[in-house]
């Protein structure tokens, strides 16, 4: 298991940057439900030099190698030692008409322009930067496992989300959405073939478009 460190955030504070942020989205392969992103400026006098077991931020990883129960722990954790965050949610019905790529970066754009302080370095996950921002930024592909402030707003934009389909899940009790959080599946394929696609479902995206046009494979039937 990879552990982010402090170590990129650092290096920018030393070059003379003050509010050096972290940028991530979740939600880019579900079926269902909006794409989520979070922007994340952590209060550098809250992070040691050494992860240890009595710092607070020693557990904050990649929220797709942490537990739901966990995730729940660890953002409380960075919400309290963070100078600022802000989340940004694209719904699957802008989705369907700009795309996943371009909805992913607009979300990130949103959870950056919601921030009450204005950050003047961003590092990303990935390799795409935001487009017409005056942010100075740096895309690092894996940077939810190298940067701590990219693996903070990933668990923040994960709980964000969670939340959101928490309550897709009350109105669509069918579906299943709590469990498998709108992703493809064999429950939520099959529930889809069953009932049918709901307002929830991202009715661009080949599975769903496959069951409204009543064209599934067999193999995926089964």
């Amino acid at each position: 298991m990879k552990f982010p460190t402090y170590k990129h955030e650092t290096e920018k504070i030393a070059q003379g940057y003050t509010l050096v942020a972290g940028c991530d989205e979740v939600g880019i392969a579900p079926l269902a439900g909006p794409v989520v992103a979070a922007t994340v400026i952590l209060d550098p006098d809250s992070i040691g030099k050494q992860r240890s077991k009595n710092k607070w931020w020693y557990r904050v990883r990649d929220s797709k190698t942490t537990t739901e129960k966990e995730r729940a722990e660890l953002v409380r954790f960075i919400t309290d030692h963070c100078l600022d965050y802000a989340v940004g949610v694209v719904p699957q019905e802008i989705i369907d008409k700009i795309n996943i790529h371009q909805a992913g970066m607009q979300a990130m754009k949103e959870s950056l322009g919601k921030l009450k302080l204005i950050p003047d370095y961003l590092f990303l996950d990935g390799i795409h930067k935001i487009k017409n921002i005056s942010t100075e930024q740096q895309a690092i592909i894996g940077g939810d496992e190298k940067v701590l402030s990219i693996a903070a707003a990933s668990i923040v934009a994960k709980v964000s989300r969670d939340k959101i389909l928490a309550e897709y899940h009350d109105m669509y009790p069918v579906y299943g959405f709590a469990n498998h959080k709108g992703y493809g599946t064999k429950q939520h394929k099959h529930a889809l073939l069953q009932y049918g696609v709901c307002d929830a479902h991202r009715k661009s995206f080949m599975f769903v478009k496959q069951c409204l046009e009543k064209a599934v494979p067999q193999v995926l039937s089964i």
